[in-house]
């Protein structure tokens, strides 16, 4: 018993020197506090606010369509002759690009101004003179009415005095024969006194004689009556021939003036014809010489040499306006659209300028510029919706050294929320959380159209 125990001491002790000389790693240690310390702030971080963003890309370019590049075009087909500028070159509006010579065989006649004036003074005497035809033939169809007027009331009157006439013919005809009855009836008597012997044969021959007078008498009346009445009927037809007769003058005349005024019209759209070429010819010897439509810089001539041909329409050089108002295009996916709307701000990153950026703290980003959308499309192109970002005047202003077609990165700026979130929304594919400003933008531009009506 007594080794046993003293073997048991032994073995303890043993033991408890050997603890004495085991230890943990420094190393160890340390790197198991830097792994708890890592956890530890991988937790906190998930609980720090993240601003969701929107990220897309795009280029520079001008808000209004005036201030973007636009290419100068040729009004009319020419020559080239002479080049005003270079390329590069700041030029003002109405500078002379380029001059240009007439290829057209119409418009080849260096004194073509000159003669289509000529022709037109020409047309215009012709077309007077015919205006003072019609005017010449509207007086004459007046005075041929006028003359109806007065032939119609002459035979009127020569009517009425022929009906007149032969009322007094048919009186003197009845009296006539009145006194014929009565020279009968003294002839009868003085015949049966004369029988008697009362009478000498002399006074019988007397009275046979005024009877046969009175019946001469009585003949002329019956055929002056008979003439009154003819030249009456003749009254009455040659009225009626005056109707006719003026009609058809006046017809003639009217004929003639429609087909004068038909020619007096021709002329004068021959005239307005001549007028708009002379017009024309004037306005086109203007675009011989090519000028710029604003203030800009020639960014690139699109013809060269002296004596190029160049067709209607066709692009000479391009021209970028100067001092643009600057935008950025930017392009972002349908399933984002009902997230952004006008005035959401925007962080841009432009290609040139460093950049240190943390897009979902854009407060500890270095080098990005802030901006506010000023235009949304309402139609897409292949699933993208161009936005429009202006400067945001009450932040950094944009660097100056700017250019239009330069490259620039966006992040337009939701809703602020927890990392941890935001980790769990981009696992599971959501779309950023619906800020509600869509309503406010409706009620706004609701507010806007009542305001306009």
């Amino acid at each position: 018993m007594a080794k046993e125990s003293i073997s048991y001491n032994n073995a303890e002790e043993a033991y408890m020197e050997a603890s004495r000389h085991l230890q943990t790693p420094k190393l160890t240690r340390v790197l198991s506090y830097w792994i708890t310390g890592i956890l530890l702030l991988l937790i906190m971080t998930l609980f720090l606010p993240w601003t969701q963003n929107i990220s897309s890309q795009g280029n520079l370019t001008a808000l209004s369509p005036a201030d973007r590049p636009q290419t100068i075009e040729a009004t009319i087909a020419g020559r080239i002759e002479e080049w005003h500028i270079q390329e590069g070159q700041f030029v003002k509006k109405g500078d002379t690009i380029v001059s240009l010579s007439e290829v057209k065989e119409k418009y080849l006649d260096p004194n073509l101004l000159e003669r289509i004036g000529e022709q037109v003074d020409a047309k215009k005497g012709a077309a007077e003179a015919t205006a003072q035809k019609v005017k010449s033939m509207q007086e004459q169809i007046a005075a041929l009415r006028q003359g109806l007027i007065l032939s119609l009331q002459k035979g009127r009157n020569k009517v009425e005095q022929n009906r007149l006439k032969v009322q007094s013919d048919s009186m003197d005809l009845v009296a006539q024969r009145t006194e014929l009855a009565i020279a009968s009836a003294q002839f009868e008597r003085q015949e049966n006194l004369y029988k008697q012997g009362l009478k000498s044969l002399t006074e019988l021959e007397t009275r046979r004689l005024k009877l046969q007078e009175a019946q001469a008498k009585l003949l002329s009346m019956e055929n002056k009556l008979a003439s009154g009445r003819a030249e009456l009927q003749n009254s009455r037809t040659e009225l009626s021939s005056l109707q006719a007769e003026y009609s058809d003058k006046i017809a003639k005349a009217e004929a003639e003036l429609n087909a004068t005024q038909s020619y007096l019209y021709g002329t004068q759209a021959e005239v307005s014809k001549l007028q708009s070429d002379y017009s024309s010819t004037e306005v086109r010897s203007q675009y011989y010489h090519i000028t710029a439509p604003q203030n800009g810089y020639v960014v690139r001539t699109l013809k060269a040499g002296i004596g190029e041909t160049i067709k209607e329409n066709e692009a000479v050089a391009t021209i970028m306006p100067d001092n643009p108002k600057l935008a950025a295009e930017l392009y972002v996916n349908a399933i984002d659209l009902p997230l952004l709307s006008q005035g959401d701000e925007v962080r841009l990153q432009f290609e040139g300028w460093p950049t240190v950026v943390f897009s979902g703290w854009p407060g500890v980003s270095y080098g990005t510029f802030a901006g506010k959308v000023a235009v949304i499309d309402n139609a897409g192109t292949n699933g993208k919706y161009r936005l429009l970002v202006v400067p945001d005047t009450a932040k950094e202003p944009w660097p100056d050294a700017l250019r239009v077609g330069s490259g620039v990165q966006g992040w337009a700026m939701l809703e602020t929320v927890p990392v941890w979130y935001e980790i769990w929304r981009q696992l599971n594919g959501f779309p950023a959380d619906y800020t509600g400003q869509g309503d406010v933008v409706t009620k706004d531009k609701e507010t806007a159209v009542k305001e306009e009506q």
